[in-house]
């Protein structure tokens, strides 16, 4: 992940930081894709300025909100940390923060719901806590985002499935670790990392 100073071609090139079309309200969509974000390799304060970046680039003046898919995220391989998502937050400037009006988190999970649910007031700041929507299917999406507007992964597209599936995956209670009901055949499928 080496490159030039003030160079973000290889942040680029992982398509994990999109801008894209619209939601309902007529704000700027900015999708995540957090299994293309990699985490460990990646400085934070680089990391923070490719973000800020793209913000100043693609948004420069209008209202926007993030769309976030944590389908398929594994803790040690694509997550920043609630912490350091707090820093980036904050260190946004204000009016960029006032200009974000709503983070919505598809695929949650029971743990991220969890903590974030107990303890987001404390490890988000509580303007970014309130912003948050959960969205548990993609197809749930569309009650906020115009269709059409979002290309949504195919990994997130066949992890809802197998959600929609096997719907107590969602709190935790099947988790299928050998793949033995997976949805369709030709292989093992593998469930959500929860400790996300």
């Amino acid at each position: 992940m080496e490159s030039t100073e003030g160079s973000f071609e290889d942040l680029e090139e992982l398509q994990f930081f999109n801008p894209q079309g619209f939601d309902k309200a007529g704000r700027r969509i900015l999708r995540i894709v957090g299994k293309h974000l990699p985490a460990p390799i990646v400085d934070n304060v680089r990391l923070k300025e490719f973000i800020q970046h793209k913000i100043f680039k693609e948004i420069p003046t209008e209202q926007f909100c993030v769309v976030y898919f944590h389908s398929k995220v594994s803790r040690k391989d694509n997550n920043p940390g609630v912490f350091n998502l707090r820093w980036f937050y904050e260190t946004l400037p204000t009016d960029v923060r006032q200009r974000l009006e709503v983070v919505y988190f598809v695929h949650p999970g029971l743990l991220a719901r969890t903590l974030l649910g107990t303890l987001g007031r404390f490890f988000l700041s509580d303007r970014l806590y309130h912003k948050l929507i959960y969205v548990s299917r993609v197809e749930f999406a569309w009650d906020y985002i115009k269709k059409g507007h979002l290309h949504v992964p195919e990994f997130v597209l066949e992890h809802d499935k197998e959600l929609e599936h096997r719907p107590l995956m969602d709190y935790w209670v099947d988790s299928d670790p050998l793949g033995a009901y997976g949805v369709s055949g030709g292989g093992p499928r593998h469930s959500v990392n929860w400790a996300s």
